[in-house]
């Protein structure tokens, strides 16, 4: 029964994470803690795993339609490597209750940022004359990507609900690559994240093969046929969904903690 959920449970997630570039990751940890009752210490890193992973495989399509900007993809993913550990070692000082009540917190805020109407792009690293402006693009390219890489480290998260609106509302790059592109930092910010763990690394691998194939197997079928869905509609009601699982975990932790 476990493994017939963790399959379903990881199409969901590749699913999302092909359709959304990112964001579906986020549901992740809380499938593999209250779903399939794995132990945090262990969800996180099997989150990376997964995450990293099927984001891999979704990415394979974006690579081959040259819809990934590799410089931007490359300052994320250098910066996340460092960020990635400083955030595993903040998450083996915390008490459990406190990492899932700030995953909670980070759930939300990825919700409230799925529900913006902004529409508006932003220029540090739009292509101007030549070629992209680098020292612009560098110098919002850093922050951004260290943030993400210890929220990656910290919460097990690969970030993309976060790397869209930075790509896209911060540094000007199309949406159509922003995808491809988040989908490569997720990938490398997740490995970044998994190897920080590697040092304590215990998993159930029956568990975490039967949910990344189906995750793998998600994100492909998602990525390849996904492009006449309705990306905005269906991000709006993630974000339901997200504020819904938020609130559940922030009930356990405060009442059943």
């Amino acid at each position: 029964m476990t493994v017939l959920l963790s399959l379903l449970l990881g199409a969901v997630i590749g699913t999302l994470l092909g359709l959304l570039g990112g964001g579906g990751s986020i549901l992740a940890v809380p499938a593999l803690v209250y779903g399939l009752a794995i132990p945090l210490q262990e969800a996180v890193p099997m989150s990376l795993m997964v995450v990293g992973i099927a984001s891999l495989f979704g990415a394979l399509p974006k690579i081959r339609a040259e819809l990934v900007q590799w410089g931007v993809a490359g300052m994320f993913a250098v910066t996340g490597l460092l960020a990635a550990f400083a955030g595993s070692a903040v998450n083996r000082l915390l008490p459990e209750a406190a990492t899932l009540a700030g995953f909670a917190i980070v759930m939300i805020a990825a919700g409230v940022r799925m529900l913006s109407s902004t529409e508006g792009t932003g220029t540090a690293c739009r292509v101007e004359g030549f070629g992209i402006n680098w020292r612009r693009c560098t110098a919002r390219s850093i922050p951004a990507g260290l943030g993400v890489g210890f929220l990656t480290g910290l919460f097990g998260v690969g970030g993309g609900f976060l790397i869209i609106p930075a790509l896209v509302l911060l540094l000007g790059i199309e949406m159509s690559v922003a995808v491809g592109t988040s989908l490569v930092i997720v990938t490398a910010n997740s490995g970044s994240g998994l190897l920080a763990y590697l040092g304590d690394l215990g998993l159930d691998w029956r568990i975490a093969v039967a949910f990344t194939a189906t995750a793998i197997g998600g994100s492909l079928v998602a990525g390849r046929y996904g492009r006449s869905v309705d990306t905005r509609r269906l991000q709006k009601w993630f974000a339901y969904l997200i504020f819904a699982v938020a609130t559940f975990v922030l009930f356990d932790v405060v009442f059943l903690h």
